[in-house]
């Protein structure tokens, strides 16, 4: 694999890091108190940083949710400028990357899988004991 992605992963999981202290932390909006930076993806030019966020806050209904995650979404938009400084203050690059905020699905899509893996076994162990 070339330097170029290894070094690209590193300054990923640096900012990765590094926001997630600045979002417990810095930040005051409190549209962005039960969020989790999953991952962070930095182009080969170091010119953009694709940052996947997931909520944390399950104990609402789906309609509450995607309204919630609209509200994350701005809220992350709004914050983007701070953070980006806070980043060229705490991390010594030579440009710092535009963040852009992508909320990440998969970890749904994973609990969705396990409830039908779940449920699977369960009907096969009531099939099996008939």
């Amino acid at each position: 694999m070339p330097a170029d992605f290894s070094r690209s992963r590193r300054v990923g999981e640096l900012i990765q890091r590094e926001l997630a202290t600045l979002l417990t932390r810095e930040v005051k909006d409190p549209r962005l108190s039960l969020i989790s930076i999953t991952a962070v993806d930095v182009t080969r030019d170091m010119g953009l940083a694709k940052v996947f966020y997931t909520v944390i806050d399950t104990n609402i209904d789906d309609k509450q949710f995607n309204e919630h995650k609209k509200q994350v979404q701005e809220g992350l938009k709004k914050a983007s400028d701070f953070l980006r400084y806070e980043l060229g203050q705490r991390i010594k690059l030579r440009v710092v990357p535009n963040l852009d905020f992508r909320y990440d699905e998969s970890v749904i899509r994973g609990a969705q899988l396990t409830q039908l893996i779940d449920s699977a076994i369960a009907d096969d162990k009531d099939r099996n004991t008939d």
